[in-house]
């Protein structure tokens, strides 16, 4: 009897703290790819482009309080990830909604990459895949 005390008090704890936690998926600033940005509308928001320029987004439900930022692409050659190229960006502190758009801002060669956006620091702040495939 003892035990189905405790097993109850112990579930009853448990089940209480599990509806007041708030669980979600991602907590931090969210990355994700889109073919361009324009008047202030993303286009084809997906994970699989052609190779050439796309865009990348982030969203933050906070000001990311950031000035000099760096996207980092490192390209999947089968078994890791090997250093592809980096694209440095100026943003305002305030921004929460951000668009990465430049000329360097491109894949040219088919395959999987991540992507990380790093902090002036090299800490990483968002961080994404996405796939690239020949025409």
């Amino acid at each position: 009897m003892r035990k189905a005390k405790l097993f109850f008090s112990l579930f009853a704890i448990l089940f209480v703290f599990g509806f007041t936690s708030n669980l979600k998926a991602q907590n931090g600033p969210a990355m994700y790819f889109c073919e361009e940005y324009v008047s202030g509308a993303e286009k084809s928001i997906v994970d699989r482009f052609y190779t050439g320029p796309f865009t990348i987004m982030v969203k933050c439900d906070y000001e990311l309080g950031l000035r000099s930022v760096t996207i980092q692409i490192d390209k999947y050659n089968g078994y890791s990830f090997d250093y592809y190229k980096k694209v440095p960006f100026t943003i305002k502190p305030s921004m929460k909604y951000i668009y990465f758009t430049d000329t360097d801002l491109r894949i040219d060669s088919p395959g999987i990459y991540r992507c990380f956006l790093l902090d002036d620091n090299r800490k990483t702040v968002s961080s994404a895949l996405v796939e690239f495939i020949s025409r």
